[in-house]
């Protein structure tokens, strides 16, 4: 009997050493899983492009056995906010970081920073002076812009002389540089149309709200508006359909909320740039994981953007991008 009580101690003894090493190599693996800090210009969630592209971090992430934390600031321009925020991270000192850069000059300091100190920088969405990043994912963003003035331009009453507009979101990120100047030159190319004045919404769709209704009522004779992201698009379609403006002013847009779908339907907007912010966060993740492992990443990858109207949005190709996580 007691032979048996020592072989079933000892038994018991193994199975609970057995146990210990387990748990203890599954922590040991979990450790060194690659640490990435994914920085957006803004965690708010009511703006469905940074929520896309969060996802295809967290599929890559998954995917790839990475783990990813996601740091940013409730809105686009404070660009304070974001400078403080990184530092924080040379701190802490993640593997890699994943950044859309909220202003195209003054991140630049403390990108540099991040790169001395040794952490895989990736830049997404928007650039920073002097190409820091080892890659940079986006959109072309420049040509995005021209194909939103060329929409405008072909949209617009041709036998009126009233002006357009420009709003753009948060002067001095690379993002809303480029689309401006890729807007502003499709615009150029029809001298008989008369520009106003670039307005800037700061991501706001309250301030962008407030600038159409601004607008609608200090230029009566206003044909179109070409509004560069989401919430700024949003923002002046609901000034536009509260003022009955549909008829007379037309709106081209960037990005694809259910909002501005919505629009889109209902002629308020009359088209839309639509970008691949899941295929940006998915691809980052991957070159950031490449880079560490020591493996040759492009240092630009272009996503794509593709220009969709109430016409051809019902296409299936269309349908994809504007509802990219439907079943297929």
């Amino acid at each position: 009997m007691r032979k048996w009580t020592w072989a079933l101690l000892f038994a018991a003894l193994i199975m609970i050493v057995a146990a210990i090493l387990l748990n203890l190599g599954i922590s040991e693996k979990q450790a060194k899983k690659p640490q990435f800090l994914f920085v957006p210009k803004t965690t708010d969630q009511q703006v469905e492009f940074w929520e896309a592209m969060r996802q295809g971090v967290n599929m890559a992430a998954e995917e790839f056995g990475v783990e990813v934390k996601v740091a940013g600031m409730p809105s686009e321009s404070d660009i304070d906010g974001q400078i403080a925020l990184l530092e924080q991270a040379i701190i802490d000192k993640p593997q890699a970081i994943i950044l859309a850069a909220t202003d195209y000059n003054r991140i630049v300091p403390v990108a540099k920073r991040i790169v001395e100190a040794g952490i895989i920088l990736i830049s997404v969405d928007s650039a920073m002076k002097e190409g820091i990043s080892s890659s940079f994912i986006a959109t072309d963003n420049y040509e995005g812009g021209r194909k939103a003035g060329q929409l405008l331009v072909d949209t617009i009453d041709s036998s009126e002389d009233g002006p357009v507009a420009v709003i753009n979101f948060v002067r001095g990120t690379a993002t809303a540089m480029d689309r401006e100047r890729g807007v502003l030159d499709s615009l150029s190319l029809r001298p008989d149309i008369k520009v106003l004045d670039t307005l800037y919404s700061n991501a706001s769709e309250q301030q962008a709200y407030e600038m159409t209704l601004e607008l609608l009522q200090t230029e009566p004779g206003l044909r179109g508006i070409a509004a560069l992201n989401e919430p700024t698009v949003v923002g002046a379609a609901r000034a536009i359909k509260e003022l009955r403006a549909v008829s007379r002013v037309k709106l081209i847009g960037f990005d694809n909320s259910m909002e501005e779908i919505a629009y889109l339907e209902e002629d308020v907007l009359q088209a839309i740039i639509v970008q691949k912010p899941f295929n940006m966060g998915y691809l980052a993740v991957k070159a950031a994981l490449d880079l560490s492992e020591g493996k040759f990443v492009q240092p630009v990858i272009d996503t794509g953007s593709e220009s969709i109207t109430k016409e051809n949005m019902y296409t299936s190709d269309k349908q994809k991008l504007l509802f990219p996580f439907m079943e297929k």
